[in-house]
C-alpha cells in the first residue's frame, strides 16, 4: 500500500497517469532530471542556432516574433513582464525550463542518477515515435504542394537541389523545430494542461476522466491555433495560411503529444515533438510536404 501511495504522489507531480517497473529503461527516462538533462543540448542549440541565423536578435526587442517560436517569444513577454531586459530573456527563459523540471524532480522524490547511455535508445525512441505523426501529416495535407509522391526532381543530384539558400533555410526550420518541440511542450502540456486540470477537477469540481478530457482537447485546439492565429509583445499576428486540414492535423498531434506525454513523461514528448519537426523539414526538403507542429 505505501508503495502504491508512493507511485500515485510521483504520478500526479509529474503529470503522469502511468508507472512503470521501478528503475526500468521506461521508469528512470521517465524522470523528470531524464528530461532536463537530455534537452540541455537542445535548448543550448536552439539558442546557439538562433543568433547565428539571426544575430539582430540579441539587440532587437522580439520585434518578429513570426520568424522565431512563438511559444519561446511568450516566455520572453512574461520575464519582460516581469522586469528582465530583452537580451536577458534569451539566457533567463532556458532557465524557465530548467527551475520547473527541477520542481518536478524535487517533487516527485525520485532518484537523481541518470544514465547516459540511455539517451541513445531515448533518442531513437522519439524517431519511431514522431513516425505515425509523419504518416498523418502527409494523409491530411495531400492538398499541399509537392503532395504525394517525388516529384521528377527527386532523381536530380541532391547536391544540385540543395543550394546554399536551401540549405540555410533548412536550418532554420530545424533550429526553429527544435525550439517549438521544448517550448510548445513546456506552453501547452506541461503547464497549460496542469492549470486546466486545476481548474476543472479542483475548481468545478469535474470527474478526473472529465477533467483530463477537456484538458487535454482544450489544449490541443488552442496547441493548433496558435499557429495561424497568436498574440505577442501586445499585438496580434498572423501564422501559417489557415486551411481545415493543418488545422486538424495540428489537433490531433496535440492529442497524440498529449498522451504521449501522460505515459513517458516530459523529455520524450518534446524530444518527439522537435524529432518530428526535424524530419519534416528534411522531408519538405526532399519534395515531400510535411506540415511542421
Amino acid at each position: 500500500m505505501a508503495k502504491r501511495s508512493r507511485h500515485n504522489r510521483i504520478t500526479r507531480s509529474t503529470g503522469q497517469l502511468v508507472s512503470f517497473l521501478p528503475d526500468s529503461y521506461l521508469d528512470r527516462t521517465s524522470r523528470p532530471i531524464y528530461a532536463l538533462t537530455y534537452l540541455l543540448g537542445f535548448m543550448l542549440f536552439y539558442e546557439i542556432g538562433t543568433f547565428l541565423i539571426h544575430p539582430e536578435t540579441l539587440t532587437q526587442s522580439l520585434a518578429q516574433p513570426q520568424v522565431r517560436v512563438v511559444a519561446f517569444v511568450w516566455v520572453q513577454n512574461l520575464l519582460e513582464f516581469i522586469g528582465f531586459s530583452p537580451r536577458m530573456t534569451w539566457i533567463t527563459a532556458p532557465l524557465v525550463v530548467i527551475i520547473i523540471l527541477l520542481a518536478l524532480q524535487i517533487t516527485s522524490k525520485t532518484r537523481w542518477q541518470v544514465r547516459v547511455s540511455d539517451f541513445i535508445p531515448m533518442t531513437l525512441e522519439c524517431i519511431m515515435l514522431a513516425v505515425p505523426l509523419i504518416v498523418l501529416s502527409l494523409l491530411l495535407n495531400r492538398n499541399g504542394p509537392a503532395a504525394g509522391p517525388p516529384s521528377a526532381a527527386a532523381l536530380i543530384p541532391l547536391q544540385e537541389i540543395i543550394d546554399p539558400q536551401t540549405q540555410r533555410m533548412l536550418m532554420v526550420d530545424i533550429i526553429t523545430g527544435i525550439g517549438a518541440g521544448i517550448y510548445e511542450e513546456l506552453v501547452f502540456r506541461l503547464v497549460l494542461i496542469c492549470l486546466l486540470m486545476m481548474l476543472f477537477q479542483d475548481v468545478l469540481g469535474l470527474q478526473k476522466n472529465n477533467a483530463i478530457f477537456a484538458s487535454v482537447l482544450i489544449s490541443a485546439l488552442l496547441f493548433s491555433a496558435h499557429h495561424h492565429f497568436f498574440f505577442a509583445n501586445g499585438r496580434f499576428f498572423r501564422g501559417d495560411p489557415f486551411t481545415l486540414g493543418r488545422f486538424v492535423f495540428r489537433t490531433l498531434a496535440g492529442i497524440y503529444f498529449a498522451a504521449l506525454y501522460a505515459v513517458r513523461g516530459f523529455g520524450i514528448t518534446a524530444g518527439t515533438h522537435a524529432f518530428y519537426n526535424i524530419l519534416a523539414a528534411i522531408l519538405k526538403m526532399l519534395v515531400f510536404f510535411v506540415r511542421p507542429v
